[in-house]
């Protein structure tokens, strides 16, 4: 409560001044009557509301401009609850299919476009930064509030009052000019740099994210003009060539993987200039998001040799942005990512080379189509094969891929120690926070919830499960859990060959298996995909449990 506290302390030390600073304060507590209201909403609820509060109105918001919007001429407006799971699916960037993406109009992708990007993790966390500064600049009106407001006239007022004010002044340092400590100052200064660092900051991450969409945007589309192939397949689908680059770009940039195509990338698969266009675009907005930025700050610091990137680059705890990670962290978590890579592509190449999905295509195009998939297996979600016809162990491992967090980093155990001094006061300060008796004993750890909800997906689809069990089995359904988990987007998708009972009326469509659910199953997915957008709130939740 410092923003109040900081108002109170205002109204005791202007009763009954004389009239001109009286007025002077009513107006300021005027003009700050609103700003209160946001500083309150900022700075007392907390963030974990704060962001579900958002992601529920922007999902709803989205739902009502796709209804209200005219679908594309010739297809059939999608139900309700379809509409809702494909606003919800893209406002948490999760990818997750009810309805055939050739079913939207141009002017659906562009609100799809618009949910995509103000529900990425950048855009929301840019946002946490201007909260942040928020924070700082009434930390600092609260110390100049302090340190410049008059004192009452002391003949004017009773003993008692003369006492009370005399004991705040000799706090705050207003009896003497002379007394103003150099502790305040450097304090004032040191929160002066907190702010200006914090606001540049923002500005990093403002530009990071314009100048990526800007080019990759530019690449995608000179690569249609450049490709008659790749230009050939929306032409013939009928989608602006301008509309499906900057979405594709969009998408693929906050890892929503979504794509104006039914079949996703599958179209693309012999394209390997735009696959290898795309892939970059995977990494730099999410699992190289936080090495990438680091890298920009330190090009930008040896620029200008501007102290407050020098300040950001050697306080990331205190300027508190989750995506601001110290140089080895950064460094352990590049050679991570690449090492998640580059496993998985020598086990997808060494069981896949010479399947089914890879019939067709050549050497080179069989490596950078495994290397697309691989790259697009934690978070992105983006496909050139049909996962269906791909082996169950290569499953296994993307599941176990997409479950994991995007900074996962592997530290020696020494290296892990010292990093742990650097950021383990923050994490103690914010357990500290988050952490009661009660709430400890109720919390399960995630893959608990994860168990929980596929074990009420099988309750909900279990007549499916009995008659339809190669399409409804444990697995599909456990993949489809874990990827709207990690708002992911890859699926199994349903195929009606793989129907035991064959049912005459059965068309194959190009969404996911979430599709095929029913009503309940998907209203259970969408609480999955909230979840694990805000899956941050709870990493460290289910420490009650002792296993052993």
């Amino acid at each position: 409560m410092q923003h109040f506290s900081c108002f109170r302390e205002k109204l005791a030390l202007v009763r009954d001044v004389p009239s001109d600073v009286a007025g002077w304060f009513r107006r300021t507590c005027q003009s700050l009557t609103f700003q209160s209201i946001f500083n309150f909403m900022v700075l007392q609820v907390k963030p974990l509301w704060i962001q579900l509060t958002y992601f529920v109105a922007l999902s709803l918001v989205g739902y009502f401009a796709l209804k209200v919007s005219k679908p594309k001429e010739g297809s059939l407006r999608p139900k309700d609850l379809d509409t809702l799971f494909t606003s919800v699916s893209a406002a948490t960037v999760s990818s997750m299919s009810t309805v055939e993406m050739e079913d939207f109009s141009n002017s659906q992708l562009i609100i799809l476009t618009i949910l995509i990007f103000s529900g990425s993790e950048v855009f929301t966390s840019m946002l946490g930064l201007l909260f942040r500064s928020t924070k700082f600049s009434e930390r600092q009106s609260c110390f100049e509030t302090r340190t410049t407001l008059p004192i009452k006239n002391p003949s004017k007022t009773s003993h008692h009052e003369r006492s009370l004010e005399l004991v705040s002044a000799n706090y705050l340092g207003l009896d003497n000019k002379n007394r103003v400590s150099t502790d305040n100052q450097l304090e004032s200064d040191s929160d002066t740099l907190k702010l200006s660092s914090v606001k540049c900051l923002g500005y990093v991450v403002l530009a990071y994210l314009l100048v990526v969409h800007l080019v990759g945007s530019t690449l995608v589309v000179s690569y249609l003009s450049a490709n008659p192939s790749a230009k050939g397949v929306i032409t013939l689908k009928g989608i602006n060539k301008l509309i499906f680059s900057v979405f594709t770009t969009v998408s693929t940039f906050t890892n929503c993987g979504f794509v104006p195509t039914n079949e996703n990338m599958i179209v693309f698969r012999k394209n390997s200039g735009l696959l290898l266009l795309l892939i970059p675009q995977v990494l730099l907005g999410n699992t190289l998001y936080a090495p990438s930025l680091r890298f920009l700050l330190w090009v930008l610091e040896k620029l200008t040799k501007q102290v407050k990137f020098k300040h950001i680059l050697m306080n990331t705890r205190e300027i508190g942005y989750d995506h601001l990670l110290s140089g080895l962290r950064s460094s352990f978590l590049v050679a991570t990512v690449l090492g998640f890579i580059f496993l998985q592509l020598a086990v997808f190449c060494s069981m896949e080379w010479n399947s089914e999905a890879m019939k067709g295509l050549s050497g080179y195009e069989k490596f950078v189509s495994s290397l697309f998939q691989v790259v697009n297996s934690r978070h992105a979600g983006e496909s050139v094969f049909d996962i269906s016809t791909v082996s169950p162990a290569i499953l296994v491992l993307f599941v176990v891929m997409m479950y994991l967090p995007p900074y996962t980093t592997y530290f020696p155990e020494k290296e892990e120690e010292k990093w742990s001094l650097e950021t383990g006061g923050k994490q103690r300060k914010r357990e500290s926070r988050i952490k009661n008796f009660v709430v400890e004993w109720l919390l399960f750890s995630q893959l608990s919830y994860l168990a929980i909800f596929v074990i009420l997906i099988s309750i909900t689809e279990r007549e499916k499960m009995k008659n339809d069990p190669l399409n409804f089995n444990v697995l599909n359904v456990t993949l489809e859990v874990v990827s709207a988990y990690g708002n992911v987007g890859l699926t199994t998708g349903y195929s009606c060959k793989r129907q035991l009972v064959v049912d005459s009326s059965c068309k194959d469509a190009w969404y996911g298996f979430v599709g095929r659910w029913s009503n309940e199953g998907k209203m259970i997915l969408i609480i999955v995909m909230f979840f694990g957008r805000l899956k941050k709130f709870s990493l460290r939740t289910g420490k009650a449990w002792k296993l052993s």
